[in-house]
């Protein structure tokens, strides 16, 4: 019989980010198909708030590995603190949100608990009375499902595959579970501080409804021996101000444009390139991308 255990590490604020939740929702759905015990994990200086966040996620226990050495991500206090929180719970499928923090220790993790691991998971699903995931493979053009007979099998999944998890009720109860001591050389790493962009830095949004990506094709020099950076940039402008229609594959491009127009020689194919890692060029030989 499977069991399911999640694992995310806390913010500063002592809560779980939203690509933590999503994995939670993940988590939960999979036990309940399977009839399986689920159990939570949580790693940070400060969990208590996280208490709060997994209220009606009907989880059998929630563990915790707490201490200001997990304030930070550490490769060596991270993975002493999700070894322990794999081995205290005895979980058969160990699922966490795929950020940087978690996929720097799982495979070393997996190492130590003789198991096996996973990355870049779109989705989770109960099959054959075990589990089962999806994931893309050669540049998002293969879907696979993959199986493991081999235990713990540790599994980190991609952020934004589905809604976050949000429960109601009485904050769980956590149960303390303490880490390997670590000798003073494992802690040498430090972090010195965080560096945010400042507020009005232009960044990409999830919520815009067009993304333009122009690389470094643009940057070298055509067929006159030079670049021609101000031309790509008035094509996309002139593109953005002129722009009825999604941008979600090529025909919505021709739909977009009329014969002759530089836009849609410039655009063509973009989604192409994303795939194939082809380079076409523009047919007055600038690199679109």
């Amino acid at each position: 019989m499977e069991k399911i255990l999640f694992i995310a590490n806390t913010e500063q604020d002592g809560t779980i980010a939203r690509a933590g939740l999503e994995t939670l929702a993940t988590a939960a759905e999979t036990a309940k198909a399977l009839s399986a015990p689920l159990s939570i994990g949580l790693l940070g200086a400060n969990t208590a708030p996280a208490a709060a966040q997994l209220a009606g996620v009907g989880a059998d226990r929630a563990l915790a590995v707490t201490g200001p050495e997990l304030a930070s991500g550490r490769y060596a206090t991270d993975a002493a603190a999700v070894e322990a929180l794999v081995r205290a719970s005895g979980a058969t499928v160990v699922l966490a949100a795929h950020t940087s923090r978690l996929a720097r220790v799982f495979p070393g993790v997996a190492q130590r608990v003789n198991g096996r691991v996973d990355t870049h998971a779109t989705s989770v699903s109960a099959a054959d009375g075990g589990v089962a995931i999806q994931r893309w493979f050669y540049k998002q053009r293969i879907e696979a499902t993959l199986k493991r007979t081999q235990r713990p099998w540790l599994v980190l999944v991609e952020p934004g595959t589905r809604p976050a998890f949000a429960g109601s009720g009485a904050a769980v109860v956590l149960e303390a579970v303490a880490a390997p001591a670590l000798a003073e050389a494992a802690k040498r790493t430090r972090v010195m501080g965080l560096r945010s962009p400042k507020s009005d830095a232009q960044t990409i949004k999830p919520d815009a409804k067009v993304l333009l990506v122009a690389g470094a094709g643009w940057t070298k020099k055509q067929a006159d021996g030079k670049p021609h950076m101000h031309e790509a940039e008035k094509l996309i402008l002139d593109f953005l101000s002129g722009a009825k229609a999604s941008l979600g594959s090529s025909k919505s491009l021709v739909d977009l444009s009329g014969e002759g127009n530089e836009v849609f020689k410039f655009m063509t194919h973009m989604n192409q390139v994303g795939q194939t890692g082809a380079t076409p060029r523009h047919p007055k030989g600038l690199a679109t991308c």
